[in-house]
């Protein structure tokens, strides 16, 4: 993992450089407005400091088609150089026109890195410390605004500062994020996958995670490309095969799957969960019902079905670790290491025989060739195989390998206890006809005592009595994104991993065709654009601009500003430390909410941060209302404004850009953040011009007031609409978004 902590440290550097230009600018304002004479110009002044807003909204507006055709790095490279060029530029800037024109193209800078370097770490990030990594953006924004703060602060300490000096130090961090990008930073292997370059795809993988054996993870990024389909959920009760059930006594029964181990008499069967079975606590039962549940109708179906897979988590050290060897605590941050999986000798010959791939005459990737499911021999019906390089993935109940930490390993897991499955299903047409096709499994692992009593699942030719261990998981299954035509006429257990631009997939428009707007329209998009489009306008709106405006006006009022003063500071001076003390009380919040956003989940840190904010609100309301002496006026505020910040950065600053980052699908994700980052922008630009318009007509109180009712209806948005996406792959996050607005539909046209 160490990996994929430093390359998306690297590219947080983007958010430092936008905190940096937002600390400069607002303390080399006030020597820009002396020497170009301002003072009788405030409009000229605004858009000094505007113009890098007005160039992140302009660009946002194309960042995310743009990243889609040519790529996430690239356009982190852009970011950086646009930042360089704009630092230099406002070093020369003769007159206030060439320095707007400065501020223009840092703000395309500024743009980009806000809008896309979520995305990257989220496409680069392990699932289960994503909303670690996602966070240092945010921590890096701070610290660039708190370095910024004493540069300009120890600057304006010199009898003649100079403003050019300061914007232009920008140019030093800028370089050092150019050169990061170049020689450091990947592409994003989902985009390299959305592009049919899977050479390269699986190289930055093996980097990323830091071993060899990646293929179950390579054939989650294919089928994370397409969008929308037919997605069912299903339940199994899987069990010890032994020697006694043989395959054709599976493949007879129409209701039973059978999970192979690499070697002879180490397999289980697996049984669906029916009607009799009402009793099981289980993602697939819990769905079944949402809808139909009373008290439910407030709250968003897709929020219930997210929250029940954090509901509970599976028991270690028994055959549950050994089918899902990947599932640890949601609670422990640490990586899964996976291991390198030698082929065994029955199966290598088994697969000798050359598979479809994507004919690339120099390609020598072994993943690529050989197929993510052995084909070794089983009944035509149902039957289900982890995908595994080259042969079948390690199920030895009690013998699995471990790794160095003492966890079990395996090839099959896609992170945050998932499985990723592939089952063969035929189905007889109208015209008695047999059609054939494969289906995709995402597996999770359902909480259920080891032993149940009172209940025993048959299976052909052997009991399995309640004193046995069995696995319970919930499955979503949907049609396979990847697989070739060769093999479909073989009729092989699994899909073989082939290019997906090669001649012989049988749905070459699900991996090659780019995003379209009809696309933004498939339920589970727009279910997903409502949740952040919405959480987006709520974060702007929520009062973090007006906090930030007043802030040096309450420690002012506390005595902060003639204790400086005292101290032979200028006005100038005190409000820029000021500002840096702000901003450094922020750093300690931020490295905590690293911390919880793995472990609590975003929904919950949200739900418990925003009744902070709201407090901290109201008491400012009540203490610019009310009068009271000068010093409780003083503290009290102080204390809120603490408060408010603290627990800002640890909800509401960091996770909306995460969440967003999080909900699309790989082919639209681009598009769909931009629009997001685009209300971003048009809600920052309307909240901070409003400010003083509100502040003449309503009053402080009154614009605290307003602040405190959007944090309530937040509160409200994210208890009915915001779902809990911790410790989850980014494909089964969107296929669940995808599989709830459907289910949301068809209960409101039935």
């Amino acid at each position: 993992m160490n990996a994929a902590v430093l390359i998306a440290l690297a590219a947080a550097i983007g958010n430092m450089l936008q905190g940096w230009d937002n600390a400069t600018i607002a303390g080399a304002v006030l020597y820009i407005k002396k020497e170009f004479k301002l003072e009788t110009e405030p409009t000229i002044e605004g858009l000094i400091v505007a113009m890098s807003l007005i160039g992140a909204t302009c660009i946002t507006t194309c960042s995310g088609g743009i990243s889609d055709w040519l790529g996430r790095r690239p356009m982190l490279i852009i970011s950086s150089v646009l930042y360089f060029l704009s630092g230099l530029v406002m070093v020369w800037s003769p007159n206030v026109y060439i320095l707007l024109l400065a501020r223009l193209l840092d703000g395309f800078g500024i743009g980009l890195a806000v809008t896309l370097v979520p995305v990257y770490i989220s496409e680069t990030a392990p699932p289960e410390i994503r909303g670690l990594l996602n966070t240092f953006p945010q921590f890096t924004g701070s610290m660039g605004m708190f370095f910024s703060y004493c540069m300009v602060f120890g600057m304006s300490l010199s009898p003649s500062p100079n403003w050019r000096l300061m914007l232009g130090v920008l140019s030093i961090p800028s370089l050092v994020y150019f050169v990061l990008a170049i020689f450091f930073l990947p592409e994003s292997p989902r985009w390299l996958v959305s592009k049919g370059r899977m050479d390269e795809a699986k190289q930055v993988l093996q980097r990323l995670r830091g071993r060899e054996d990646v293929a179950g993870e390579m054939a989650l990024l294919v089928e994370g490309l397409g969008v929308g389909g037919e997605t069912s959920i299903e339940e199994y009760i899987i069990g010890p095969a032994t020697d006694d059930v043989e395959d054709d006594d599976i493949s007879a029964e129409k209701d039973q799957i059978k999970l192979y181990g690499p070697e002879a008499g180490q397999s289980w069967v697996a049984r669906p969960v029916t009607g009799q079975h009402g009793s099981t606590i289980g993602l697939a039962s819990r769905h079944g019902s949402m809808l139909s549940q009373t008290g439910q109708g407030l709250v968003d179906p897709l929020v219930t079905l997210f929250g029940s897979v954090h509901e509970k988590l599976p028991e270690q050290g028994s055959m549950r670790g050994t089918l899902f060897p990947n599932f640890g605590s949601m609670f422990s941050v640490g990586g899964n290491q996976v291991r390198h999986e030698e082929w065994d000798e029955e199966n290598a010959a088994m697969e000798g025989e050359d598979y479809a791939h994507d004919g690339a005459a120099n390609d020598s990737d072994d993943n690529l060739r050989s197929p993510l499911i052995s084909r070794q021999a089983t009944g035509m019906d149902k039957d289900i195989l982890p995908t595994v390089h080259g042969s079948l993935t390690n199920l030895r109940q009690g013998s699995l390998m471990q790794s160095t930490t003492g966890e079990p390993i395996g090839s099959t897991g896609i992170g945050g206890g998932w499985q990723l499955a592939y089952k063969w299903s035929e189905k007889e047409t109208s015209d008695g006809k047999k059609e054939g096709g494969f289906k995709r499994i995402y597996l999770h692992q359902e909480n259920v005592p080891a032993s149940r009593r009172g209940s025993i699942i048959s299976l052909p030719g052997v009991d399995i009595s309640a004193e046995s261990e069995y696995v319970q998981a919930s499955a979503l299954v949907s049609q396979a994104a990847l697989y070739s035509s060769e093999l479909e006429k073989q009729h092989p257990v699994g899909p073989a991993m082939v290019h997906p631009v090669g001649p012989a997939m049988v749905h070459p428009d699900e991996t090659t065709k780019g995003p379209s707007w009809h696309d933004l329209f498939e339920p589970g998009v727009k279910h997903a654009l409502l949740v952040g489009v919405g959480i987006q306008i709520l974060q702007q709106f929520s009062g973090i601009n007006g906090v930030l405006y007043y802030t040096p006006q309450i420690l002012e009022q506390a005595g902060v500003g003639v204790l400086l003063s005292n101290l032979g500071l200028t006005s100038t001076s005190a409000s820029l430390l000021i500002s840096g003390l702000t901003t450094l009380l922020m750093l300690p919040s931020i490295v905590i909410a690293m911390r919880l956003m793995d472990l609590a989940g975003r929904r919950s840190l949200l739900l418990n941060t925003l009744p902070v904010l709201i407090i901290s609100l109201v008491i400012l309301v009540i203490g610019s209302a009310v009068k009271m002496s000068s010093v409780v006026h003083a503290s009290i505020s102080t204390v809120s404004v603490v408060l408010y910040f603290c627990f800002f950065v640890m909800g509401f600053g960091p996770i909306p850009n995460i969440l967003c980052s999080e909900i699309f699908p790989t082919r639209v994700r681009g598009i769909c953040i931009a629009i997001c980052a685009l209300t971003f922008w048009i809600g920052d630009i309307i909240v901070t011009y409003s400010l003083p318009v509100l502040l003449k007509s309503v009053g402080l109180a009154g614009v605290f007031g307003m602040y405190a009712v959007v944090c309530v209806v937040a509160w409200v948005f994210v208890f009915l609409k915001v779902p809990e996406t911790k410790g989850m792959p980014l494909e089964v996050i969107t296929e669940f978004f995808a599989l709830g607005a459907k289910q949301v539909e068809a209960a409101k046209e039935n």
